[in-house]
C-alpha cells in the first residue's frame, strides 16, 4: 500500500483511506485529533474491543447502531446493564452480536466508574500514557508501543477485558495520543496544530 493516496480534493491522505470511500471523512475529521472527553474516550475503547478480529470499516458502518444500543456509551448507564440487556443486545442485528465482547464492554463500564473515582477522570488516566513523540518510530510502522503495552497491562490489572496492546495502540492513534498520520498526508499538520493547542487532562 502506498504511504499516501489522493483524497477527493486531490491532496494526499494516509494510504489506508483507499480501503473504503467513507474512510476519507473519518480520517480528515476524527482520526488522530486529540480527545479529552471521558465519554468519547470510553466509546472508542469499546468500539476497538468490538473491532478485534474484524475490520474498522465494519465497526464504522455500525457506529450509530452501537451508540443507540449502548445508550450513547454513557458508562454510568452501561454499568447498570443486566443479563436482560445482554439478551437484548444479542438480538440486535445492527451491532456485532458477540457475547464475550458485549459482556466485556459492560464490565469495562463498571471498571471505568471505578477508575474515575480513583483517578478523577478517564481522560487524565489515559493521557498519562501519552508517548514521547520524539521517541516514536516512523508513522504507521508499528501496531503496538511500550506505552500501549503498559496501558493494556494496567487496565487488565484493574479488571478491564478485551483490551490488549494492539487494541490500545489503535485507540491511541485514533484519539490523538500519537500523531500517526504519515509524512506527506495533509491532515498530519492539522493534527499537529490541534495537539499543540490541546492541554491533556491532569
Amino acid at each position: 500500500m502506498s504511504a499516501t493516496v489522493p483524497g477527493p480534493d486531490g491532496r494526499p491522505r494516509c494510504g489506508w483511506c483507499a480501503a473504503a470511500p467513507e474512510f476519507f471523512a473519518y480520517h480528515d475529521r476524527e482520526w488522530g485529533f486529540p480527545v479529552g472527553d471521558d465519554r468519547r474516550l470510553f466509546e472508542k475503547l469499546c468500539l476497538e474491543s468490538f473491532q478485534s478480529g474484524l475490520s474498522w470499516r465494519t465497526i464504522l458502518a455500525k457506529r450509530e447502531n452501537f451508540r443507540t444500543a449502548f445508550d450513547n456509551f454513557d458508562y454510568a448507564k452501561m454499568a447498570r446493564f443486566t443479563e436482560r440487556d445482554v439478551g437484548r443486545l444479542l438480538q440486535d442485528a445492527g451491532i456485532v452480536r458477540h457475547r464475550g465482547k458485549i459482556e466485556a464492554v459492560i464490565n469495562n463500564a463498571v471498571r471505568a466508574e471505578e477508575l474515575i473515582a480513583r483517578e478523577g477522570s478517564l481522560a487524565a488516566f489515559l493521557w498519562g500514557y501519552e508517548p514521547d513523540a520524539k521517541k516514536l518510530a516512523k508513522p504507521q510502522s508499528m501496531t503496538t508501543s511500550a506505552e500501549s503495552v503498559a496501558l493494556a497491562k494496567e487496565l487488565k490489572k484493574r479488571g478491564w477485558k478485551f483490551i490488549g496492546p494492539t487494541t490500545v495502540f489503535a485507540f491511541m492513534q485514533a484519539m490523538g495520543l500519537v500523531n500517526d498520520h504519515v509524512e506527506g498526508c495533509v491532515t498530519r499538520a492539522e493534527v499537529e496544530r490541534a495537539r499543540k493547542k490541546f492541554k491533556p487532562p491532569r
